[in-house]
């Protein structure tokens, strides 16, 4: 199939991009770095009657440190990010997990905002985004809104964003004093979606892990933090009792979603060893800012 017609506009400033979606409303989509959009399109899942290009507008791009947090522009690429100084230094985290995402081609194309704007489960950005505690600032014709990623993602695809908005930036705060991060993902070939994967970070001292963050793709209907598994860990010792407890406290508390290829029961089984794995990460390689 082919994408319906359609009109097209590239405005150069976000007063524009505002312009056009209260203009044209519900028949309007925002074309980001179009990986995810031009297949709604050929699909015939998405018929707009105008496209909005985002690549002209200033104001989404860039990475910035702004006082205790790092700013990314909601039009900044997955390669941009994978090759920023500023990344590698302060949010390591994504510096892991960028090269889980698709192919180089898309990596160039594929945004940041577009990813968390999408809010797919198995998108390595949402959960990223859960464990960095970060927040993502919307833009609309009342102003700009905060909202914590915690309470972004809604469900399914589904986010806090409304129709009249779009994502200006998110914003990730530095972590001060020793911390540490592992990202894993399991998929059936590089570059697929994710079968199961977690971010996750935490501040170490010789009291133990403390701001745990589990944040998991791939695992339900849509990106998740298992907050339950988080207070046991938090404040403890890592040991490998601890682990155990930990190992089944997630299984009752994440009820993962069977796909095409793995039951429940296999993705379960699946989180289960990567947060092994993660404990362990973390409480060997803790740096300092």
């Amino acid at each position: 199939m082919k994408a319906p017609a359609f009109s097209y506009a590239r405005p150069i400033s976000l007063a524009e991009v505002m312009s056009l979606m209260t203009e044209h409303g519900e028949a309007a989509r925002l074309l980001a770095g179009g990986q995810t959009l031009h297949a709604t399109l050929n699909m015939r899942l998405s018929e707009p009657s105008i496209l909005i290009d985002l690549q002209a507008v200033n104001e989404l791009k860039g990475i910035e440190r702004v006082g205790d947090v790092l700013r990314i522009g909601a039009m900044v690429t997955h390669t941009e990010i994978e090759t920023s100084a500023l990344i590698k230094k302060h949010l390591p985290l994504l510096s892991a997990a960028v090269p889980h995402i698709a192919h180089r081609a898309i990596r160039n194309l594929g945004t940041f905002g577009g990813s968390i704007a999408y809010g797919d489960p198995a998108a390595e950005w949402p959960a990223c985004l859960l464990a960095l505690d970060g927040v993502v600032v919307a833009v609309g014709p009342r102003g700009e809104r905060r909202i914590k990623a915690q309470d972004f993602f809604t469900g399914l695809y589904s986010t806090d964003l409304q129709e009249d908005e779009l994502i200006l930036a998110c914003e990730l705060p530095l972590r001060t004093g020793a911390h540490a991060f592992a990202f894993d993902e399991l998929a059936r070939r590089h570059g697929d979606y994710a079968v199961v994967g977690l971010a996750a970070t935490a501040s170490t001292n010789a009291t133990g892990l403390h701001e745990v963050r589990l944040a998991w793709l791939g695992a339900v209907s849509q990106p998740y933090r298992s907050t339950k598994t988080e207070a046991l860990l938090e404040g403890q010792v890592l040991s490998d009792a601890l682990i155990t407890q930990a190992m089944q406290c997630l299984k009752d508390e994440m009820l993962t979603d069977a796909d095409l290829t793995h039951s429940a029961a296999a993705k379960s089984h699946l989180a289960g060893v990567m947060l092994k794995r993660a404990l362990h990460t973390l409480n060997q390689t803790a740096t300092v800012a």
